[in-house]
């Protein structure tokens, strides 16, 4: 019976020597400027930073101090003064960055071609049949972004995605995943914004969306600050130049220009389907 123990015992004090001295040959040592900065990141990894995630943007600042430190969405301009205390350097202008949606098609607006039941998915109907609305350049209204996003920042509402403002941090996570590139990531400080990307001819659009931009230049003209042009049959603002003063929003026929600086009723999110159906 003991030598059956004696033997475990001896093979269990060969690995422990074997696994320590493996320790001590392959040690990597830490930098600990690193964990400093990997410890003040949010630990995301949502990629917003240009990086593959929070120990990829650390590493780099490790390596390179005169990287910008408010790289970082997530965290914001707090963040970045954390991450520059530790390096000692400046920190930089870290604006908040937020989601944007480039439609405006809700359910009463946009024409619906078919009913569709099959995967619940954005990416599905998009690679099935292009979508459920005649436009096939806005929002699916699937909710492929809402899935994906972790702040509970973005919700379809009336059929199309809207963004909760306070809540995103500007990831990007729904934007790219987004099949119809419709979502993209802006500074918070612009306030005017085009809620449509449709490259079609006015009369195409308005006949798929009736509060899609129809390129008619009304905005334009009305822009003292030569801020909006349209191009493409689309009107596009440039935030360097534009001042949120909202003439262009006041031009639209057609209500595709969203100025934020009115307030307006919070959009609903959609009610669950076991909701609806209890309700009908």
């Amino acid at each position: 019976m003991l030598t059956p123990i004696l033997i475990v015992v001896a093979m269990g004090f060969v690995a422990a020597a074997i696994l320590t001295i493996a320790s001590k040959v392959f040690f990597v040592p830490v930098d600990e400027t690193f964990a400093l900065l990997r410890a003040e990141l949010p630990g995301a990894n949502c990629g917003a930073c240009g990086y593959a995630g929070c120990d990829d943007y650390a590493n780099a600042l490790t390596e390179d101090h005169s990287l910008s430190c408010s790289k970082c969405p997530v965290g914001g301009a707090e963040v970045a003064d954390k991450l520059a205390a530790v390096l000692g350097v400046e920190s930089g202008s870290a604006d908040k960055q937020v989601a944007m949606v480039m439609c405006n098609g809700t359910k009463e607006a946009a024409k619906t071609i078919m009913e569709y039941d099959g995967i619940k998915t954005c990416a599905a109907a998009k690679q099935f049949f292009g979508g459920l609305s005649a436009c096939p350049y806005g929002c699916i209204g699937l909710g492929d972004c809402e899935a994906a996003c972790d702040f509970d920042a973005i919700h379809i509402c009336d059929g199309v995605a809207v963004v909760n403002r306070d809540n995103c941090v500007g990831c990007g996570v729904c934007a790219k995943t987004c099949p119809n590139a419709v979502i993209k990531i802006q500074s918070a400080k612009n306030l005017v914004v085009v809620q449509c990307k449709s490259e079609a001819k006015g009369a195409v659009t308005r006949k798929a969306c009736s509060n899609g931009c129809i390129g008619c230049k009304k905005c334009e003209k009305a822009c003292k600050f030569d801020a909006i042009t349209v191009e493409n049959n689309v009107a596009r603002i440039d935030p360097e130049k534009c001042k949120n003063c909202g003439l262009c929003a006041k031009e639209c026929p057609t209500g595709a220009i969203n100025n934020m600086r009115v307030k307006k009723a919070p959009a609903k999110p959609a009610a669950p389907k076991a909701e609806a159906a209890k309700e009908a």
